[in-house]
């Protein structure tokens, strides 16, 4: 089943790069992202990337979006293009083109995060060499790191939930992009724009803040979240009904 699964992730992985028709307009997209949030928005932040913990918690969840890029085209996509069929067709079972998708898509997000947050590290570093050698603290780091993991499987069993549903990719996609709006564009958006008190209130709030213990409890949400939502999307994945659809 393991080499199924491998099977499904170079394929996805593959069509990922190929996208828009070569391979360096897929890796155009990705090196894009890492100058931004690896080294444009660090080297902005400047020292306080690293005393500031809420800096690079925000700016995470940006290459963890990029995983709907990857699994609003899972099913939607393979379904627009005709070729959901011969997949399904195949001997590959339910449960490997399911993993390999959803690890295709997480594997995607989580490796564009470690680069970006390593290459953030290095670019701070480079930028203030007066600050010594600066890294993150290393159990805060390791929250990140499965904050991150676990937020690319949270929406990538959205996306394969919505996938599900969706006529086309980019049906798919625009759907995806309402709920990152809601959750993550519009309060960005919206913090300039409140008043002043209430602004002060929360920056003392976020200074007395334990990232860690946050940063566990927050995952420890997100895993319970994880496993309801890939077991329905388990037990909606069936052969059977993908072939009616």
């Amino acid at each position: 089943m393991l080499m199924d699964i491998g099977t499904i992730i170079r394929k996805e992985w593959k069509e990922m790069f190929l996208m828009r028709g070569s391979l360096r307009s897929g890796l155009t997209n990705i090196l894009l992202i890492v100058v931004v949030f690896g080294v444009v928005i660090p080297l902005q932040s400047g020292a306080e990337w690293f005393s500031t913990p809420i800096l690079p918690i925000v700016w995470a969840w940006i290459p963890v979006f990029m995983t709907t890029w990857m699994v609003a085209d899972a099913i939607a996509g393979e379904r627009e293009r005709h070729t959901l069929e011969t997949l399904l067709a195949s001997r590959l079972s339910d449960r490997a083109i399911l993993i390999g998708k959803v690890s295709a898509a997480v594997l995607y997000g989580f490796s564009l995060e470690l680069t970006n947050l390593l290459l953030a590290a290095v670019t701070v570093n480079i930028a203030h060499p007066e600050k010594g050698l600066q890294f993150y603290p290393p159990l805060f780091f390791v929250g990140l790191l499965f904050f991150s993991l676990l937020g690319c499987a949270l929406l990538a069993a959205l996306g394969v939930l919505v996938s599900l549903r969706s006529a086309t990719a980019r049906q798919a996609y625009q759907r995806l992009s309402i709920i990152f709006m809601l959750v993550w564009v519009l309060p960005t958006v919206a913090l300039p724009f409140l008043p002043q008190t209430f602004k002060s209130s929360l920056d003392t709030i976020l200074m007395g803040i334990n990232y860690d213990r946050l940063l566990g409890l927050v995952c420890l949400g997100l895993a319970i979240i994880d496993a309801v939502l890939l077991g329905i999307v388990s037990t909606r994945f069936r052969r059977s009904r993908l072939m009616l659809i």
